[in-house]
């Protein structure tokens, strides 16, 4: 099969596919076809702070229990991070890789392939292809290009099919929802309802105790930590703009209208109509209440 004929056929299975999670498992099948590698991980991301959600994975059976060490050191790595990628590349230096020299070359992986599917609304997912034996060669990582390319307009709308109105009956009383881990992402406890949380995070027929979403959101908080990666770990989606996001940055550090005014260079009318644009979007009526809300108390 030829590359273009290749990409042909994962653009019909890329617009055919009903959901994110079908379309990256057929994707993967097809692509094993050109560009051969033994395990895959290709999780979506958040499109603002590039955390990666609803991971889809095959890895060696033996690193199933190593899971949550697996996405730390990923988190912790910085040479070809998804975060900083302009093009797919391989590991030049395997051993400049945190990931691979505490982890991934014991299991016998001798080059990552990585990928980013990116574009001007955000950072939607990345791929890492493992090979077990040989290098990825320059075709493949330019075959892995055009599959970005190809593929991130059909993950974005996926991922904006997802927010359709549900149930309300099938609404659950709020937490309080804690689940605390330590550095390594070993479990140190948690609230009672925080499973049945945990559990909506699962795909269908899968029973872990903590989804892998949950791990990357707390391993990119351990980034943070050690001045690997600046990315917030969580963002909440009330569409705010720019200047909305800002004017609540400093309505967090207790500063009254005249104070914001001064530091964003506007008038103080203008501060109160950003002011009740956040109300509206964020369903909230005085500022206590919206502070209450960003900080997850309400």
């Amino acid at each position: 099969m030829t590359l273009a004929a290749a990409l042909d056929r994962l653009g019909r299975i890329a617009g055919a596919a009903p959901e994110s999670r079908a379309l990256r498992s057929a994707a993967l099948a097809e692509l094993g076809r050109v560009v051969p590698f033994d395990a895959a991980v290709w999780p979506l991301t958040d499109p603002e702070t590039s955390v990666g959600v609803a991971p889809l994975a095959s890895v060696p059976p033996a690193l199933m229990p190593e899971l949550p060490r697996l996405i730390q050191l990923k988190y912790l790595t910085e040479v070809n991070r998804w975060t900083t990628l302009t093009g797919a590349a391989r590991l030049e230096t395997p051993a400049a890789s945190l990931v691979w020299r505490e982890l991934l070359h014991a299991h016998g992986v001798t080059d990552v392939a990585s990928v980013v599917f990116r574009d001007r609304y955000g950072c939607w997912a990345f791929l890492d292809l493992w090979r077990l034996g040989g290098t990825f060669a320059g075709f493949e990582l330019a075959f892995l290009d055009e599959l970005a390319a190809l593929l991130t307009p059909e993950l974005r709308r996926c991922v904006a099919d997802c927010f359709q109105a549900g149930d309300p009956s099938g609404t659950r009383e709020p937490g309080p929802v804690m689940l605390l881990l330590d550095a390594g992402l070993r479990v140190l406890g948690q609230t009672p309802r925080t499973a049945d949380y945990l559990a909506r995070l699962l795909p269908d027929g899968e029973g872990e105790p903590v989804p892998a979403a949950a791990y990357n959101v707390a391993a990119q908080l351990v980034a943070v930590e050690n001045g690997v990666d600046g990315q917030p770990p969580l963002a909440r989606a009330c569409g705010l703009a720019a200047r909305e996001s800002e004017l609540l940055r400093h309505l967090s550090t207790g500063a009254d209208t005249r104070t914001i005014a001064a530091r964003m260079f506007l008038s103080e009318n203008t501060v109160q109509d950003h002011l009740k644009s956040i109300f509206d979007k964020t369903g909230t009526r005085s500022r206590r209440a919206l502070l209450s809300r960003a900080a997850g108390t309400s």
